[in-house]
């Protein structure tokens, strides 16, 4: 009996480690993901300004787990009918498996787009946009960020404040197609932040429709807006494995009777009928039901399925207390029916980040990114 997870962010690394503490010692564990650490990928903006975050952020795989088998390597296609993942070196059979490959930035086939703008999706992407920033400070010059959701406000936040240490006369400005920053989320929330990015003078620009982008300025319908940096966070596609497609998923998390997806890799609908927004929160949830629910079919199939009934599957609902995003030093939080700023949203901010690395067994990491963001 093996169960291969497929993918170690959020989703994966949860399911891993829950799987690792429930299923039978009949069942072998397998875990695949082309890096052979988990990132902490919503404080992937904080390695632009401060580098030395990437040591907190960052937990290799073999202290996270202790029982799965860790293959490093590229997921390149999942064949549902044979039960076979092709590997970039091979390929790996499966009883069941979870599709947690998380999601790709989304370029649209946007003319110009891809070829010029940075994408914050790993540690590399940070690292480049923070050299390029830097050479746009010392010219003082303007910085772009395309896409206002919280991935694009809290980029834009974090160059404002970086902007502001070196006293680097830059603009920074977000545009957004549709008709507010954080467009998918509740009102009050996208006021707020609305709020903390002109307080971080950061220029937002709603209702702009990206159409291109050169080497130097990025197009818009009917005019440009000239750049020096170009940072593009305007949404997100399925991984290559699933053809760049993220399949839809009812409240059972899954693809068939073998295969779930968990995670930004699929677009969830929850028990309820409701569409899950693509969120650690809303991963690490599905990931810990996903968990129940695959050992309860590993042990049915090793104990011998008598009464011709498959084990009833418990259904997700998307239940979570809030929104938190930063930006620059202050923060936004929702919590209920509150949105706070400031030291009270930082505070938050700082406990959920810490949280999480504590979860997956990154105690020393916690605390130091708390320190970091707690300044």
């Amino acid at each position: 009996m093996r169960v291969v997870v497929l993918g170690a962010g959020y989703a994966g690394l949860t399911l891993a480690r829950r799987l690792e503490s429930t299923l039978p010692d009949a069942a072998d564990l397998v875990v695949v993901d082309e890096s052979d650490t988990h990132l902490v990928q919503h404080e992937l903006h904080r390695v632009v300004r401060r580098p030395a975050v990437a040591d907190a952020i960052t937990v290799p795989l073999d202290e996270a787990l202790s029982r799965a088998t860790i293959r490093t390597a590229r997921v390149e296609g999942v064949d549902r009918d044979a039960r076979r993942i092709h590997l970039a070196d091979g390929s790996l059979d499966y009883d069941y498996a979870a599709v947690c490959l998380g999601a790709e930035t989304a370029f649209y086939d946007l003319p110009g787009v891809q070829d010029h703008g940075i994408p914050l999706k790993r540690l590399d992407h940070a690292h480049r946009l923070r050299e390029r920033f830097l050479d746009t400070c010392d010219a003082g010059g303007h910085a772009v960020v395309g896409g206002a959701g919280l991935s694009g406000v809290q980029v834009a936040g974090e160059l404002a404040a970086l902007a502001a240490e070196r006293d680097a006369d830059v603009g920074v400005t977000v545009l957004e197609r549709m008709d507010s920053v954080a467009p998918v989320f509740p009102e009050a929330f996208q006021s707020a932040v609305r709020d903390a990015l002109d307080t971080a003078g950061v220029t937002v620009t709603t209702g702009a429709q990206v159409t291109g982008a050169t080497a130097d300025a990025v197009e818009l319908d009917g005019r440009t807006v000239p750049y020096d940096t170009f940072v593009w966070t305007g949404g997100i596609r399925g991984p290559d494995a699933l053809g760049g497609e993220r399949p839809v998923v009812r409240g059972d998390l899954r693809l068939d009777a073998h295969t779930f997806a968990v995670g930004d890799a699929a677009k969830v609908v929850d028990a309820d009928g409701e569409a899950v927004p693509a969120s650690a929160a809303a991963a690490i949830r599905e990931a810990g039901v996903v968990a129940r629910n695959l050992d309860r079919l590993v042990r049915a199939d090793l104990d011998g399925d008598a009464d011709g009934f498959a084990p009833r599957m418990e259904p997700f609902r998307f239940d979570v207390p809030g929104w938190i995003v930063s930006v620059g030093d202050d923060a936004v939080a929702k919590v209920g029916p509150k949105v706070l700023r400031g030291a009270p949203a930082r505070a938050m901010k700082a406990t959920v980040g810490a949280g999480h690395l504590s979860s997956v067994g990154a105690v020393t990491r916690a605390v130091e990114l708390a320190r970091d963001e707690l300044g």
